[in-house]
């Protein structure tokens, strides 16, 4: 058993972060070698963008459930490669509307074929390996779960409980 599984629970986040960055890494490799420029922070963003031509930065902060100044900075940093472009709405000019460009149209179309082969090589380690098929459902119900009630609530609740003194 090595380090990280050694210790449970208390280095969960910890490993999640470790897996993330492989991913994301292994990723971030596939784009490079096949010389495409994009980086995988930016899917959530293109994902919308592949199922809806125009949308506001409030929906993309409301769909991707992130903060408003995240989307903000996120959009101005593909407007500063050329990706996207905002453009007034037309039914309340106080709104914008974010839309892919003609350069991100073009990255949209080279990369939709690398989404499929990630879901097929990720369809394939399962498909090998049946423990992993219930690791999105779990993720999902963890997630709901610490909606219901944070994590950090629930430590300080438990350590409220013991003998134990912080101050």
């Amino acid at each position: 058993m090595d380090f990280y599984q050694s210790l449970g629970y208390l280095i969960f986040g910890s490993r999640l972060r470790r897996l993330s960055e492989y991913y994301i890494g292994e990723l971030n490799k596939v784009y490079q070698t096949l010389d495409i420029p994009f980086d995988t922070s930016w899917f959530p963003f293109f994902y919308i963008f592949s199922t809806t031509k125009e949308v506001s930065l409030v929906d993309l902060s409301n769909r991707l459930q992130i903060s408003h100044s995240s989307v903000s900075q996120m959009i101005n940093n593909l407007k500063q490669k050329k990706l996207v472009k905002t453009i007034k709405a037309k039914d309340d000019a106080r709104k914008q509307l974010v839309k892919l460009t003609p350069e991100g149209i073009f990255l949209l179309e080279r990369i939709q074929p690398v989404w499929l082969a990630i879901g097929e090589s990720l369809s394939i380690i399962e498909q090998e390996n049946p423990t992993v098929e219930p690791l999105l459902n779990t993720l999902s119900t963890l997630e709901v779960e610490l909606k219901k009630q944070p994590l950090s609530t629930l430590i300080l609740e438990l350590l409220a409980k013991s003998d134990v003194q912080f101050n």
